[in-house]
């Protein structure tokens, strides 16, 4: 601040302050325009007590007759306030569906989860994921790509169009609206609905918490390649041409067909989770 800055800021306090002490000065320090009247002495005058005539025959006035009160019904305490029964929590596919759009801006959400027994296909896709094992088709969470799988051919191979990776995209936009905080509060607000369904298919007593990190695991542990990917097919399916690829878990060879920019911003997300997941204590 400069000095010419800080005499134009300081200059209203000071004019303030000046005149607070000018009032002061004229209230307790000037004289009065009145000159004050001589006090004059007053000349202390003797007086005689007066003492009141008694009669001649004193009669002492009755005693009051006694009053008898009678006995007040005894009140009953008002009752302790209690506090109010919580709400049921609303496990309903409605209700998660709705928790789901509270704690994201993206109209994904409306479109791509699958809004049928949505708690169970969260709890299934976990536990497939943690057992290297893909989500039966019936079980998935969200919607199908609309586009399908495309590959191109070039020099007698083939290879994997950067036009499939791009039909994800809408999902990875998705996962990264929510907010990783709110995610968490909403776990924990299902956790227990969540651990009871996890009962029902995995390992009775196995907390679900240990399972989310090990599915966590399993997708961070994808190997990131460079494009082209060359692929091949049997006649069933398309294979990796690469051995090592082919060798990965299922999960992890769906998370390569992402393509390299959504599988950098799916394992992005997955590690912020994993990290809070961590520090809570799961």
């Amino acid at each position: 601040m400069t000095d010419e800055s800080e005499k134009k800021t300081l200059a209203p306090h000071i004019l303030i302050i000046a005149v607070v002490v000018v009032v002061i000065i004229a209230v307790v320090l000037w004289p009065s325009k009145e000159e004050p009247a001589p006090v004059v002495p007053k000349t202390p005058v003797e007086e005689t007590p007066v003492v009141p005539d008694e009669p001649d025959d004193f009669v002492p006035a009755p005693a009051p007759e006694p009053v008898e009160i009678e006995p007040v019904d005894e009140v009953e305490p008002m009752p302790e306030p209690t506090e109010p029964e919580p709400e049921p929590l609303d496990v309903s596919d409605a209700g998660v569906e709705e928790a789901l759009k509270s704690i994201s801006d993206t109209p994904e959400v409306d479109t791509l989860l699958v809004k049928d027994g949505m708690i169970q296909r969260f709890v299934v896709t976990v536990a497939n994921l943690a057992n290297d094992e893909m989500v039966p088709v019936q079980q998935l969470p969200v919607t199908a790509p609309e586009q399908s799988f495309r590959v191109y051919r070039q020099a007698g191979k083939e290879w994997i169009d950067a036009a499939s990776y791009k039909r994800y995209t809408p999902y990875v936009a998705m996962i990264e609206s929510f907010d990783n905080d709110a995610l968490l509060e909403l776990f924990n607000r299902y956790k227990d609905e969540i651990q009871s369904k996890y009962d029902e298919i995995g390992e009775p007593g196995q907390p679900f918490e240990s399972v989310m990190v090990e599915a966590i695991d399993q997708l961070l542990d994808t190997p990131e390649v460079p494009v082209p990917v060359e692929v091949y097919s049997d006649s069933v399916a398309y294979k990796y041409a690469d051995e090592k690829l082919e060798n990965l878990n299922s999960p992890q060879k769906q998370l390569l067909r992402t393509g390299p920019d959504n599988m950098r911003r799916i394992k992005a997300k997955l590690r912020e989770l994993k990290s809070l997941l961590v520090d809570n204590g799961f």
